[in-house]
């Protein structure tokens, strides 16, 4: 028994890799196709929204009702404000816990609501839903501009390290190729965790935009490895330096899912869990497109090479 289930994992590896190593090209095809489903899901967000994400209060602007009580069922809440406030110009109602070493220490109900008369509504239905005091609950409200100004700034501060990040490959490699290579993969890593975000539904925070300036960093390591370990590196074939970096990349990537899923079960700030679910798109986007999409473009590259020689 113990022999078949050997030869069947053996029988099954090497399928894997005969596909992995002679249809590269169409596996290829299939992550551009992603990337431009991703990218036509971001333009229709666009064309529909005005936005190409869903933003939340904290970068278009609107009020947090902050309740120090923390006896109070947080789904029914939201359950009542939505059907409440269902036909009304207040939306993006959510209400959600605030906690620290792990204990529940207050309610926040976040809005679009900005202006006065809307705020009082909002306040005036938890009031008679809870019986507050006015020692029970406080309102802040951030304006549309500053929400707008400030998204503008961190956009501003992603293209930035971005760039950055550009300059450091085109002056490692010394190649525009191989660069550019590294480059898209980059991007993809990028637009397909951006698509997939929108597509659940959640508002991106400023947490949110911190997790993406980190993907950043991520992605580029899987790329920058695979690309130095296939160019720099003279011992082996080709293939047998991409399994090398594979092992590598794939343990170095492992580890960090192990760490966010962690964090996405046991943590309760939904802060957190934004950052984590973020991550946690990404690390997956990476594997797919460093892994199938990268590998692909370098071979191509090398074979062309080849070719010409």
């Amino acid at each position: 028994m113990k022999n078949k289930l050997v030869h069947f994992k053996n029988n099954l590896l090497n399928k894997v890799k005969h596909i992995y190593e002679t249809k590269y090209k169409i596996l290829m095809l299939i992550t551009f196709t992603i990337l431009v489903l991703a990218l036509v899901q971001i333009g229709l967000q666009y064309a529909l929204t005005g936005d190409f994400v869903n933003k939340g209060i904290t970068l278009k602007g609107g009020s947090t009702i902050t309740i120090i009580k923390t006896d109070i069922n947080t789904v029914e809440l939201d359950s009542f404000l939505k059907d409440q406030f269902s036909n009304s110009e207040i939306s993006d109602i959510s209400v959600r816990t605030i906690t620290s070493a792990g204990k529940t220490t207050s309610i926040a109900i976040d809005s679009a609501a900005q202006e006065e008369e809307q705020i009082n509504a909002l306040l005036d239905a938890v009031i008679k839903k809870e019986g507050l005091s006015k020692e029970d609950y406080s309102v802040e409200v951030m304006g549309a501009s500053l929400g707008d100004s400030f998204f503008r700034q961190t956009m501003v501060a992603i293209a930035i390290a971005f760039l950055l990040m550009c300059l450091v490959v085109f002056a490692y490699f010394r190649s525009p190729a191989p660069s550019l290579m590294v480059i898209f993969c980059a991007f993809s890593d990028i637009v397909v965790p951006l698509a997939i975000f929108n597509l659940t539904g959640m508002k991106l925070s400023t947490a949110g935009i911190a997790a993406f300036l980190m993907l950043i960093g991520y992605s580029i390591d899987t790329d920058m490895l695979l690309t130095a370990r296939v160019l720099k590196r003279k011992e082996g074939s080709m293939m047998d330096r991409v399994y090398g970096a594979i092992k590598t990349g794939l343990t170095m990537t492992g580890t960090t899912i192990s760490a966010v899923v962690v964090a996405l079960i046991f943590v309760q700030s939904e802060v957190i869990k934004q950052i984590m679910f973020i991550l946690f798109i990404g690390l997956l986007t990476d594997i797919v497109m460093t892994w199938i999409q990268n590998v692909g473009l370098l071979r191509w590259y090398l074979e062309g090479k080849e070719r010409l020689k």
